[in-house]
């Protein structure tokens, strides 16, 4: 009997699943488990089906960032290139959720640790349980926040409180979380998921190019300068205009009635 997936995938009303599924490690990453997330977020892009993405973990955690089981220096042998670990597994993951048209919501349902947080960041919309804790655990293993979190912390928090949680490597609660605007929002454990796949439909059922050029505008936002952006912002609006999605939300508009998108 084969062993169950790494990454469990489920469509279900234009939402495509992602459950990380390793639940006796934490959800912790293997290279066997950044491909299959690579493949189910392949899916995602190339899927016209797919019209938002609902990124979790199975378990009493999120992700608790990388396995260590297989880089123990007590068995010998040349140091791990680190380097070629976030090239050839993390840092394709990381570009592929950002650069998805798509909305990407991710339900924090426990521990999300060193690059299970920061992987829980690069997601859209983040939803955490009460009981989940954010730990940027690089420094108690002597290594920097990868994942993109040396780039996403400072962006979200600011550098005093990036400085903190990446030198300290404290925890900090969903709710700290929320308060500090990392996350969009703190739920009771029991109704994370719910909320998550309610947000996550809502999405898929809106006007996916508009959402998905709406995402990348704001990313872009602090790279450019205003007449940049404001350039960028016809461009995008220019082609928002042209979508069925557009003459559907008018015409809803106007008779009074929800708009029923397409995605196109």
């Amino acid at each position: 009997m084969s062993e169950e997936a790494t990454v469990l995938e489920a469509l279900d009303g234009g939402v495509l699943r992602l459950t990380l599924n390793r639940p006796d490690k934490l959800n912790s990453f293997t290279p066997e488990m950044h491909l299959a997330l690579r493949a189910g977020l392949k899916r995602a892009h190339e899927d016209a089906g797919v019209r938002a993405v609902l990124l979790t973990g199975s378990g009493r955690g999120f992700c608790a960032g990388q396995d260590l089981g297989d880089r123990d220096p007590r068995k010998g042998g040349p140091a791990p290139d680190l380097g070629a670990t976030l090239d050839t597994y993390y840092n394709p993951n990381l570009r592929m959720i950002r650069g998805l048209e798509k909305p990407v919501i991710c339900a924090v349902n426990g521990v999300a640790a060193g690059a299970g947080a920061n992987i829980a960041l690069a997601c859209d919309i983040v939803l955490a349980a009460r009981s989940a804790r954010f730990i940027q655990a690089f420094s108690k293993i002597g290594l920097i926040p990868d994942a993109g979190g040396s780039w996403s912390l400072p962006r979200i928090l600011g550098e005093p409180r990036a400085k903190a949680l990446a030198l300290l490597a404290e925890p900090l609660s969903a709710e700290q979380a929320e308060g500090w605007g990392m996350i969009w929002k703190a739920v009771d454990d029991e109704a994370l998921q719910d909320a998550a796949m309610e947000i996550a439909l809502k999405l898929a059922a809106g006007p996916t190019v508009g959402l998905g050029l709406t995402k990348h505008l704001i990313q872009q936002a602090a790279d450019h300068d205003l007449d940049a952006h404001l350039d960028a912002e016809r461009d995008a609006q220019r082609q928002a205009g042209r979508t069925a999605d557009y003459a559907e939300g008018v015409t809803a508009f106007l008779e009074k009635r929800p708009a029923e998108f397409s995605g196109t």
